[in-house]
């Protein structure tokens, strides 16, 4: 990680908990203790987003695990920004893998739904990463470069310092598998330098990048030591109290 860089850590508890589990977690992440120089996101379910934003610590940041792409309307079950931002949060996540594979969402959907995100104010936590086979297959690149296109061509460029890329290669999510630090560093690399042969220098050394999959406190340092790692989304780990040593795992 660049000195320059704040280390972050986003917390994703997906369709997980309910009060008496998540006050406990509030419990031990409020004991800590944390980081002072890391940034730490929690992605908590739509209906515990208020819950959690009135009981956090408010340098614990919050956010919605997804959202749609317009402000208000007749869309069953979405959830828009303006609502996300009007209980308090300010981030979200978008275009997990799980969102992508389970619920069929498009390259092209994500990117309008990370520009109307961008616009409206909040955050946002795009997520990219290849299948199993597609890294077999030899289209790691091919499948994440495509996919960080469609994200970036949506981005407004006054809107950059309110990104965090995350890498989360679908075959070690939930698996156990983990890419290793080399592996994942080698991606995070050409990611960086995708962005500066697409987007920009400035933009490239200064967005971060973090890595998910099945991080654990017994690899985030490995993975917090290399260049272009940028801290980590954590799934299934963030819910246990040994979360806070991925949190503190760049100290």
């Amino acid at each position: 990680m660049a000195p320059e860089r704040k280390f972050f850590v986003g917390g994703n508890w997906k369709m997980n908990g309910n009060k008496k589990e998540i006050d406990a977690i509030i419990s031990f992440l409020t004991a800590g203790p944390l980081d002072p120089n890391a940034e730490l996101v929690c992605g908590v379910s739509p209906c515990y987003l208020d819950y959690v934003r009135q009981k956090l610590p408010a340098s614990i940041g919050v956010a919605a695990q997804n959202c749609y792409k317009v402000a208000k309307g007749a869309f069953t079950g979405e959830i828009s920004p303006a609502m996300i931002k009007d209980i308090g949060a300010e981030w979200v996540i978008l275009g997990h893998s799980e969102r992508r594979n389970v619920f069929g969402e498009s390259d092209a959907l994500i990117g309008e739904k990370v520009n109307h995100a961008l616009t409206e104010g909040l955050k946002v936590i795009p997520c990219i990463g290849e299948k199993l086979e597609e890294r077999e297959a030899g289209k790691t690149e091919e499948v994440v470069f495509g996919q960080l296109k469609a994200i970036v061509d949506k981005i407004p460029q006054d809107k950059w310092d309110n990104v965090v890329i995350a890498y989360e290669p679908v075959w070690a999510i939930g698996t156990g598998k983990t890419a290793s630090p080399q592996q994942a560093q080698e991606v995070h690399g050409k990611l960086r330098q995708w962005l500066v042969d697409n987007v920009s220098a400035e933009v490239a050394q200064k967005t971060r990048i973090i890595y998910g999959g099945s991080v654990t406190a017994e690899n985030c340092r490995e993975l917090a030591k290399e260049a272009d790692i940028d801290g980590s989304l954590v799934g299934g780990a963030s819910l246990k109290p040994d979360f806070i040593h991925i949190v503190n795992a760049s100290q």
